[in-house]
């Protein structure tokens, strides 16, 4: 057996090239002829691994074709494992024991240590659980990846009988991957492991003392069932099916400060820790929530003695640090990384960086989070600055408008610790580096701002239960049949039943579908949303962060396939249908003043006053064309921007005042004559909420930017 590559590949951006389940062989030793079965059976070393695994009743599955991924433990490993729990052989252990050790050690995919290179592997392991990766030494200074921050993969070790055993060694249905010792994944709740953890015994204890940690106690809906019809439809011209989501989980994520940064924050404030800690972080959040609500300063919920009232600021600020979604590692935090165009999923990094907005526990509120990856703003400006190690890394309501205004943020640490664990069954943490908080800045200078959403982020039970941004993106599925068998090649779709998602309701029996991402469609990240039938759904907005004048908008590509819309706010309808087989380049918009460029040359030639003016004759038409830093992209990463592109509309929906304190909805209901193309055919692909600050621009030569 030959090794290909250096173990010294490890390193740089996160590769996906596994998502293809066709891995570069070049990465792998090679064995012909054995299946992961016959790989367990020829190797008295892990006789024990093997006998979990016939417990668990896999054995006939990694007898046959497919792509698996195992960490395999050696009956050394297995030995200690028993000895560290007081058990003495493998018949202490149940099915249950073994099933889950089994399924915590498979994963349905193919990844050579050259793919781990992130902080988690991209694909959940046959328990649904994802594992955390890092890079460090073995003790033999090999660069090896760590698992759970505990179990490493072995590099190379010469076994008693003269055999060598490596990483990355093949089988025809997988990889295999030794490891010197047995993985362990929490089975407890996140507010569970947010207590076992010393570090953050502050922030825990605000957790306790407000009931928030009653909040983030839900696991599972345990009356949703799967087993509901698939959905058979045709979208443009593919014949397509969507199954209902195999799950129903609720998930939180927290973004929490070490009790060093409250230290140092009371010292800063001049607050004194005399009255306990407790006291001290209650006196901190009355300094930041205070000035962002001050009609409730005086209100008896406000006082020390009522820290569970939803008015009290303490409450409002552990409220803050958690997201209502289950995010497992920082590479989740923003779209997917693309190996083909080395960028997030949709983002031409060297004009913006890749950014995500999402809902917190305290209501009508949410965080921004930024992946800094630009050396330079659009205007040409360092936009860096001192933070320039970070480079890839996350902030959370960071802006950066040189030279107007900057705020730095909390940078999002990345670390896989050994212990203590950071994962759990309902959700996950992340240590900051800064607080995180609803301040009076972050509502009225950080999050003034166009806010620009995909429809898989709007909605948090699309990640919680992992169902963003995945499938094979660089492959299209035929157009005739559909796959519709139970694991199809390339990924699935998924309609949502009415009541699966959190304040949306789609009556009329329509039909809510999310077509998994392809990197050629015209849909921002790769995903699109349809609806279909004689639709009538209402969803709750996002919070807008303050009150005053907003615009809402609907990014979506117009067919000759799809149908007429009639949209709603707040009950009140919004103009006339919107009808989604009108191209910009029509008549009803810009005719054949419309440039299609999706390389954007000709764009780009237009003057400052030519782009202002075209902007301006949209945005009476009640349109605007998509950001220039949209895109898809086909073979070899080539790039088509959305903007220069006649299909590619940002529809208002909604221009007036809105109260950021309150529930607002929109409503989208069928307006088609008959069964127009496709059924009826809606497609809606991103929501943007816009200030006036933003939108109201007027004067000869300005425009909002074109982003």
């Amino acid at each position: 057996m030959l090794l290909a590559l250096p173990i010294g590949g490890i390193g740089g951006g996160l590769l996906l090239s596994s998502c293809s389940d066709e891995p570069d062989s070049e990465h792998f030793y090679t064995f012909t002829g054995e299946m992961l079965s016959d790989y367990l059976g020829n190797r008295p070393q892990y006789s024990e691994f093997k006998t979990i695994v016939e417990r668990a009743k896999m054995m006939d599955l990694l007898a046959t074709y497919g792509h698996y991924t195992c960490f395999l433990p050696s009956n050394e490993a297995i030995d200690t494992y028993l000895h560290e729990r007081g058990l003495q052989s493998l018949d202490q252990l149940t099915d249950a024991d073994c099933d889950t050790i089994a399924r915590t050690h498979l994963v349905a995919n193919m990844y050579s240590t050259f793919e781990m290179t992130g902080d988690r592997l991209f694909t959940a392991n046959m328990l649904g659980r994802y594992l955390a990766t890092s890079q460090g030494v073995d003790n033999d200074s090999n660069a090896v990846v760590y698992l759970e921050g505990t179990a490493h993969i072995i590099f190379e070790q010469t076994l008693a009988d003269g055999q060598v055993i490596h990483q990355n060694d093949s089988v025809e249905n997988g990889i295999v991957q030794p490891v010197n010792m047995v993985i362990e994944k929490s089975n407890s709740y996140v507010s569970d492991i947010l207590r076992d953890n010393p570090k953050i015994s502050i922030f825990y204890e605000a957790l306790t003392a407000t009931n928030v940690r009653e909040q983030i106690l839900p696991v599972e809906d345990p009356e949703y069932t799967k087993n509901q019809p698939k959905y058979y439809y045709k979208s443009h011209t593919w014949n397509e099916v969507a199954w209902v989501p195999d799950t129903k989980k609720y998930g939180f994520t927290a973004f929490v400060e070490p009790d060093s940064i409250y230290l140092a924050k009371f010292q800063e404030y001049g607050i004194s820790t005399a009255n306990g800690n407790l006291r001290a972080v209650y006196e901190l959040a009355c300094k930041i929530y205070d000035p962002v609500f001050p009609e409730d300063v005086n209100a008896a919920g406000h006082s020390f003695e009522n820290l569970t009232d939803s008015v009290n600021p303490l409450k409002r600020f552990v409220q803050y640090h958690i997201m209502t979604r289950y995010v497992p590692g920082t590479d989740d935090l923003t779209a997917r990384y693309c190996p083909e165009t080395k960028e997030c999923f949709g983002f031409d990094e060297t004009l913006i960086n890749p950014i995500d907005w999402y809902q917190t526990l305290l209501p009508h509120t949410m965080l921004k989070v930024e992946k800094l990856t630009m050396n330079k703003d659009s205007k040409g400006n360092d936009c860096r600055g001192e933070d320039a190690k970070y480079l890839k890394r996350h902030f959370i309501n960071r802006r950066y408008a040189a030279p107007e205004y900057t705020f730095r943020g909390a940078l999002v640490d990345n670390t896989v610790e050994k212990e203590p664990n950071h994962d759990a069954l309902n959700g996950h943490y992340f240590y900051v580096d800064d607080l995180v908080v609803f301040s009076y800045d972050v509502q009225n200078k950080v999050q003034n701002q166009r806010i620009r959403m995909d429809f898989s982020t709007v909605f948090p039970e699309v990640m919680t239960n992992d169902m963003r941004l995945k499938g094979n993106y660089t492959v299209d599925d035929p157009a005739g049949t559909p796959d519709d068998s139970n694991e199809p090649k390339n990924g699935k779709n998924y309609y949502f039943p009415d009541g699966y998602l959190d304040g949306v309701t789609i009556n009329n029996n329509g039909h809510l579908v999310m077509r998994r991402p392809h990197c050629n469609f015209w849909s921002w990240q790769g995903d699109e949303w349809n609806l279909f039938g004689d639709y009538d759904m209402t969803f709750r907005i996002p919070p807008v962060p303050y009150s005053g004048e907003w615009q809402m908008r609907l990014g979506f590509c117009a067919i000759e396939t799809r149908g007429v819309m009639q949209s709603y706010f707040d009950g009140i309808p919004q103009g006339i249908p919107v009808d989604m087989t009108k191209f910009l380049n029509s008549e009803y918009y810009l005719g054949d003043r419309f440039t299609i460029d999706e390389s954007l040359g000709d764009y780009k030639k237009k003057t400052d006053e030519e782009k202002a003016e075209e902007q301006k004759t949209l945005k009476n038409l009640g349109v605007y064309r998509d950001g220039r830093s949209q895109y898809h992209f086909g073979s070899g990463g080539n790039k088509s921007y959305f903007l220069g592109n006649e299909r590619c509309h940002r529809k208002i929906v909604y221009q007036g005042y809105i109260d950021a304190t309150k529930d607002h909805f929109v409503r989208f209901r069928v307006a088609s004559d008959g069964k127009q193309g496709n059924n009826n055919e809606f497609m809606f692909d991103f929501w943007e909420m816009v200030p006036k600050s933003v939108y109201g621009v007027d004067g000869d030569g300005q425009m909002e930017d074109d982003l």
